[in-house]
């Protein structure tokens, strides 16, 4: 099931996807579940199904896509969980994740513009395969892990570099407006059971720039899910990003930095094809 977020005649809403069409399921459960998260966190999938005669059919063309979730408690990014970016960033390797946070207030949907800030021009790419929560728990083993997820999406965790780079703290180059891509829609863990067998591929402008598989990642998924877990509980709707493959703009020679006009292109078949264009900061 494609479960998306988006907004439709000025109204927030969810509903499922299915071919060129969203199911408003919001319509029937709003009063009850206002939102994805709410949905998840009242563990109320099962009434998404259920929901799907009596809800208006919409054409997605008609829709304004959200952030999947667009409201999460927490968003945690993973860095250089890909061996290839590792080696091409130079660091060292560790025996535990790198975790950093962005805001949720960062976040865009499919379709809506990445915006390049005003104060730099070094905004960078990153392809990224993202978890959403399904329930909640704290020091979440990792046999249990995958049980605590309710699917999964395509993220651009795009990065401004230059702010990424004022300190060794990554918190402002992570955070502008505008800069975390995340969508089209969640797919449930039902149809994914086992996300390590999955790719990620960047385009840029049509040209690949990232592709890798996810079984690649240093850090694989239950044990970033229960690393996470054992320093701040989960809950429902929080949001992972698992890390970028090699190739990132920055470390290319010359480096390549997103413009105006450029398209971004995350693609991780099985999952979804997320598409953003640059606009520059008004």
């Amino acid at each position: 099931m494609k479960l998306a977020s988006y907004e439709s005649n000025g109204r927030a809403s969810y509903g499922i996807v299915e071919n060129d069409v969203v199911i408003d399921v919001g319509t029937v459960l709003g009063g009850e579940h206002g939102d994805l998260k709410a949905v998840l966190a009242h563990g109320a999938l099962n009434e998404i199904e259920s929901a799907k005669d009596t809800a208006p059919r919409i054409a997605i063309a008609d829709i304004h896509f959200a952030p999947v979730i667009p409201n999460p408690a927490k968003i945690f990014c993973v860095g250089h969980n890909y061996e290839s970016h590792r080696q091409e960033t130079g660091r060292d390797k560790t025996e535990y994740p790198s975790i950093f946070t962005r805001f949720a207030d960062s976040q865009i949907g499919h379709e809506q513009p990445i915006i390049l800030p005003a104060v730099s021009t070094m905004l960078d790419f990153e392809g990224e395969l993202a978890i959403v929560i399904g329930k909640g728990g704290r020091a979440i083993s990792e046999a249990e892990a995958l049980s605590h997820v309710a699917g999964y999406a395509c993220y651009d965790d795009a990065s401004v570099r230059d702010w990424q780079w004022h300190t060794r703290q990554f918190t402002p180059g992570k955070n502008f407006p505008g800069t975390g891509a995340f969508g089209p829609w969640l797919v449930t863990s039902d149809e994914i059971p086992d996300p390590s067998r999955l790719s990620v591929t960047t385009r840029l402008n049509g040209e690949i720039v990232q592709s890798q598989p996810t079984s690649d990642m240093i850090f694989p998924i239950p044990l970033i899910i229960s690393y996470i877990s054992r320093f701040t509980p989960l809950s429902p709707g929080d949001v992972i990003a698992t890390g970028t493959p090699g190739g990132v703009g920055a470390k290319r020679q010359p480096p390549l930095w997103l413009k105006v006009g450029d398209r971004v292109e995350i693609d991780i078949p099985g999952v979804g094809l997320l598409i953003n264009d640059v606009q520059a900061e008004l």
